[in-house]
């Protein structure tokens, strides 16, 4: 799962990555500005908690982590947008058999908003950062010292690169996105063939914890009955969803066959976030990659 152990503060993922890529995974445990109840690096502007506070965490994550530039924050919406830094953004698309939910669905339902469970707070009036930040949900970079950002609280974080180490991304998959193709789109993008690049799956909710209405699963099998295998029935039309062996069959769908990493449950553990555990008031963490320079 990761070379450290349960009570690391930072998260290295444990795969094959060329050396010169470099990833890691924030923790509630790393010291920062945020009060209860986001103690304490709580790194989302949308999380409901004061603007200034957030953007001094985001600060102060790039010093302890010697980053060369900011994080490239996205203005995730459960869509499947990809952005290629130096700045070049590809719409969001569907993919067969996602069924009617599409690249920038945010349904009123409110059983989906329940079962989308890290719907992003915004701001009434959202401040020059927020504005600056590009709409997407999946980013792309070949550029040494670019680094991507992911921010989640149960969704699923998923890392890219390449065997060559010429090309790095990253993606947020919720149950949305994942179910319309984010983690396809951004295969696509990459200049390097499917073939050659290998992914890593970051701290989500666990099946174990993440439970879901029929809609979800009917989502993802109107996409293909073998995604059946990513779902055990709870209670009545509700049923455990596994987003690590949806990632995984989507992946190898795409042409991607080495996928390391999984085994979270940020539900269950303390050291991330979780809107499903924390509701409105649940800060996010974030997964980092990038090209050592």
């Amino acid at each position: 799962m990761s070379m450290l152990n349960p009570e690391s503060a930072i998260i290295v993922p444990d795969w094959p990555a060329p050396a010169n890529v470099r990833a890691a995974v924030t923790t509630r445990l790393l010291p920062g500005n945020s009060l209860p109840p986001y103690d304490s690096l709580n790194l989302g502007l949308r999380s409901g908690e004061n603007p200034d506070t957030v953007q001094a965490n985001r600060a102060l994550l790039e010093r302890a982590f010697a980053l060369r530039s900011p994080p490239h924050w996205l203005r995730q919406v459960h869509g499947t947008g990809v952005a290629r830094f130096p700045v070049d953004v590809v719409p969001g698309k569907q993919v067969r058999g996602a069924g009617d939910i599409g690249a920038r669905d945010v349904t009123n339902n409110a059983q989906a908003d329940a079962q989308s469970h890290e719907a992003d707070a915004q701001s009434d009036e959202p401040n020059a950062q927020q504005q600056r930040e590009i709409e997407a949900d999946a980013a792309i970079t070949s550029e040494p010292g670019v680094v991507l950002a992911i921010l989640s609280a149960d969704c699923l974080p998923v890392l890219l690169c390449s065997e060559d180490g010429t090309e790095v991304g990253a993606a947020h998959a919720g149950w949305r996105g994942l179910s319309s193709g984010v983690v396809e789109n951004c295969v696509a993008q990459f200049r390097s063939p499917p073939q050659e690049l290998m992914a890593w799956l970051g701290p989500a909710i666990g099946a174990v914890s993440y439970e879901v209405g029929d809609e979800v699963r009917d989502a993802f099998l109107s996409w293909s009955n073998v995604a059946s295998a990513a779902f055990s029935p709870s209670r009545a039309g509700h049923w455990f969803c596994d987003l690590y062996t949806l990632a995984r069959l989507r992946l190898r769908t795409a042409g991607v066959e080495r996928t390391y990493g999984g085994g979270f449950d940020t539900l269950t553990d303390p050291r991330f976030y979780s809107y499903r555990r924390d509701g409105s008031r649940s800060g996010r963490f974030a997964t980092l990659i990038y090209r050592a320079v």
